[in-house]
């Protein structure tokens, strides 16, 4: 059924029920022929609303603060996994009393809170040393990482309570990817992992992904479950392949400004404040209608060209350049494609700009209006 774009507020992020639900059908097929356990990363996926419809496909979620843990316990009802950096030591007690399983980033911070953990199962993030991650904001693996433990600091034994292992080394990457860090995890950590009830595997699979191979990521979690028999539970923790390719950032062209022979469209949203992912690292989103005419220029010469101008007073709020089929006019809606994971969690209200409404297109075709937001939610944050 098509989406209406036009019957939301503007801006508004948009989530596509039918295309949750096609998504977290794959995912609970990878667990049932898998035998693996798949929880939603709360970092990239966090749209409380969903939840109804996950938790009858996901057993859980995972959290990196205790504001995550306790939407996990208040409004998923699942297990909840916690793997924090570096714990708050106010917030510790609190994390441990919700988290059924609780990964620590070092052998010191183990040893800090080993005696407070109220029946967690505990855990140790690990370090492969390899990744296959090109852009270095994304990349844990990089020399001098702060993020886990290496083989030659952990040595062969592991503390007595240290039921499992975890590593998160890929960023929306394939099974392919997913097989040569587990070489990497074997050759460094095979001793440690003949000790542990569980692996996690972290996230940055993208499993829903139309070209993801899913049989064979099957294939390896059924191969290292034979290998190390004592692996009650492989666990996967994606976040943005729960939402990957499941709704939208609508936007409405404000103004045309002309200089330079450029022309910019003008949008009632913002990329530093509710797209900073386009601003951070060398990601161009997709527009519907739109060809990108920045990342290929010589295929998108005919069409109307606009930069698009964010809503704030950040000189480089914006995006240059796309081409679309008509001339754009104040009112035009703007679709962003691929807009849940990830995007609609790291919004900011920088400059007072209000943040996006968020809305659910029901599979019965209905539109709900979830939440719209004010001048109280940005004086709440300062």
């Amino acid at each position: 059924m098509a989406v209406d774009f036009e019957a939301t507020p503007s801006p508004c992020f948009l989530l596509d029920e039918s295309l949750l639900r096609r998504n977290l059908e794959l995912l609970a097929q990878v667990q049932r022929d898998s035998g693996a356990t798949v929880i939603c990363a709360l970092k990239g996926f966090a749209m409380y609303s969903t939840f109804p419809l996950v938790r009858r496909y996901l057993t859980g979620v995972t959290a990196s603060s205790l504001s995550e843990a306790l939407l996990g316990e208040q409004e998923f009802g699942g297990e909840v996994h916690a793997y924090v950096p570096a714990y708050m030591p106010k917030e510790f007690d609190a994390i441990a009393r919700i988290a059924s399983h609780l990964t620590f980033n070092s052998l010191s911070e183990y040893e800090r809170y080993c005696g407070r953990l109220a029946g967690a199962s505990a855990g140790l993030r690990i370090n492969p040393e390899y990744a296959e991650v090109e852009t270095d904001l994304y990349n844990p693996c990089i020399p001098g990482s702060r993020l886990g433990v290496t083989a030659a600091q952990l040595g062969d034994r592991l503390p007595a309570d240290i039921s499992g292992l975890h590593f998160h080394t890929l960023c929306e990457k394939g099974s392919d990817t997913l097989e040569r860090t587990l070489e990497h995890v074997e050759a460094n950590f095979a001793a440690q992992l003949r000790q542990v009830r569980w692996l996690n595997m972290g996230g940055g699979h993208a499993i829903t992904r139309q070209d993801y191979d899913v049989e064979h990521l099957v294939a390896l979690i059924r191969n290292i479950r034979a290998r190390y028999p004592n692996l009650q539970e492989v666990i996967l923790e994606p976040g943005s392949a729960v939402a990957w390719e499941t709704g939208y950032l609508i936007s409405t062209v404000l103004d045309v400004v002309h200089n330079g022979g450029q022309r910019t469209a003008m949008l009632d949203t913002s990329f530093a404040a509710h797209m900073p992912d386009t601003l951070e690292m060398p990601y161009r989103p997709r527009i519907r209608g739109a060809n990108d005419a920045a990342a290929q220029p010589e295929f998108h010469a005919d069409g109307h060209r606009y930069n698009l101008g964010g809503l704030t007073c950040l000189a480089g709020d914006f995006l240059p350049s796309y081409t679309f089929p008509q001339p754009l006019q104040t009112g035009d809606r703007i679709v962003f494609e691929d807009m849940m994971h990830y995007t609609m969690v790291k919004t900011t209200t920088f400059n007072g700009v209000t943040l996006p409404a968020i809305a659910i297109a029901r599979e019965d075709g209905s539109m709900d209006i979830i939440k719209t937001f004010g001048y109280e939610d940005y004086k709440r944050r300062i």
